[in-house]
């Protein structure tokens, strides 16, 4: 990913110090799905082929992916679609479901400490530099299988979960870790990828949580340190009342 540099000053307590500081990068890319413009989004420059494969799953416009090719500023896409290409969601480029959702299916469970080791991970060196990414992992069976920064939150959450459907991981025992705050769109992009649990260090919204508990997802927000809020779903977690817990 790619990181611009700049002047500034930087003023502690009083005190201006001249600084040159790190600054995310966004980029504008096309997104054409089976040979027809879709939308311009708005991305970081790295984990394209993920990103348009996590996109239009996440998005509830196809279940798999056929092919990913990058040209580019053009991620081509070719996936067989839920009916007809919704013209006006193609035109807006906006982030939205353009199908509801089903409910996740899927026999997961953790323990309060898998949410301290995700949330620990979901922090990147970038983030922490710049200030101006999100970030997002993905755990399966346990174990850290990708991570992905980027200028948009919505673009983190397609990135890793990208990885997942071009490397054929069951997405149902999968958990998404998530800087960005969790509305009802966010959480949809996790049910139409079938994710059943998803810890953000930010808030959710009254829609958020609807949605993550119509679709059967675990919904763990305000994760930081050792505390975390369950909203969702906390029969997932194994002995939630015992105990403190490593954080």
């Amino acid at each position: 990913m790619n990181i611009f540099h700049h002047p500034g000053i930087q003023v502690r307590e009083g005190m201006a110090v001249e600084i040159d500081d790190a600054i995310a990068v966004e980029s504008r890319f096309r997104l054409i799905l089976n040979n027809q413009f879709f939308s311009e989004m708005i991305a970081s420059d790295d984990q394209l082929h993920e990103l348009g494969a996590g996109f239009v799953v996440c998005e509830g416009l196809s279940d798999e992916i056929d092919s990913v090719e990058v040209r580019g500023t053009d991620i081509m896409i070719t996936a067989k679609m839920h009916g007809a290409m919704d013209k006006e969601l193609r035109s807006s480029g906006c982030i939205g479901v353009r199908n509801l959702p089903g409910k996740v299916r899927s026999s997961l469970s953790l323990e309060k400490d898998d949410i301290y080791r995700i949330t620990r991970e979901i922090e990147t060196d970038l983030w922490r530099k710049t200030g101006g990414v999100h970030c997002s992992v993905l755990f399966h069976e346990g174990e850290m299988v990708a991570k992905s920064s980027d200028v948009g939150r919505h673009n983190t959450v397609d990135k890793v979960i990208g990885y997942a459907i071009l490397h054929g991981i069951d997405r149902s025992s999968c958990i998404v870790g998530c800087t960005g705050r969790q509305p009802a769109g966010m959480v949809g992009k996790c049910a139409h990828a079938g994710i059943p649990v998803i810890v953000s260090r930010a808030a959710s919204t009254d829609q958020g949580i609807a949605a993550a508990e119509k679709a059967g997802i675990t919904l763990i927000c305000f994760s930081r340190g050792p505390r975390f809020t369950v909203y969702t779903h906390p029969e997932r977690i194994r002995n939630l009342y015992s105990g403190s817990g490593d954080a």
